[in-house]
């Protein structure tokens, strides 16, 4: 996220610093690589600059995050989640001889250079996306992570700056978008301390958990609803017609 901020001259380095426990596809998860996560917040941070808090800006940001999953799985042979680009499983069977394998591999470098070619490829999207004449017609709240956000109680702009997460970013049906706007929000509020990978006994392992038992113990946007929304204008019927309101209430109400 960083990367693609300053290539704006827009440095967000509080906003930047809380997508730490997103890493390793939400806190070590294996869920949506954590580049993902930062470059749908620089994009949606653009969103915001050019068309404020408004239903325009979450469609656009959900419309440009789109695009940067695209981008990502030409990138990454077609994958999104940490877990499968890697191999490596930071939760469950964790063991060194792992670790070193992923080194050996040179996993570690090719996370680098993976990241350096995709923060340009990220900014090209967003600066094509935002140098365009956009057509989005909305009128009405589109992102359940807004939604969230805003119950919450962040600023205008990271409200919208979270609206790309909706439908598990972009509406790829990954890692609930709610879950991981929570994360970033509270990461905001209360940075996280760790050792190693372990986050057991954090407040984030604790909001993971709470979320779980919200969301009937699916971490996936896809499993929640059941299938994958089309468009933004399929998400916002879905939350128009109350769907995902509990989760949403659950988690802004979650403390920890």
């Amino acid at each position: 996220m960083g990367v693609v901020d300053a290539s704006f001259d827009q440095p967000l380095p509080t906003e930047e610093k809380a997508t730490m426990p997103l890493a390793g596809g939400v806190a070590n998860m294996g869920y949506q690589c954590g580049m993902l996560w930062g470059a749908a917040l620089a994009a949606d941070a653009q969103a915001y600059r050019q068309y404020g808090a408004t239903p325009k800006a979450e469609a656009e940001a959900i419309v440009v995050s789109k695009k940067l999953v695209e981008t990502f799985r030409v990138r990454a042979k077609n994958e999104i989640n940490c877990l499968e680009i890697s191999e490596l499983d930071m939760q469950g069977d964790f063991e060194a001889r792992k670790i070193l394998k992923f080194f050996i591999k040179g996993g570690p470098i090719g996370c680098f250079r993976m990241s350096a070619r995709y923060a340009r490829e990220a900014y090209e999207d967003i600066y094509d996306s935002f140098s365009k004449e956009q057509t989005t017609d909305i009128s009405r709240p589109v992102s359940c992570a807004t939604l969230l956000a805003e119950k919450m109680g962040v600023s205008e702009m990271q409200s919208v700056m979270a609206a790309g997460f909706a439908g598990g970013i972009g509406l790829s049906g990954g890692g609930c978008g709610v879950l991981g706007a929570a994360i970033w929000i509270k990461g905001l509020q209360q940075p996280v301390q760790i050792e190693g990978f372990n986050y057991s006994g954090t407040w984030v392992n604790e909001l993971i958990e709470s979320f779980l038992e919200l969301s009937d113990y699916e971490f996936e946007c896809e499993a929640i609803v059941g299938r994958k929304f089309e468009d933004v204008n399929d998400h916002a019927e879905h939350l128009h017609s109350g769907g995902c309101a509990e989760i949403i209430e659950g988690v802004a109400n979650i403390e920890s």
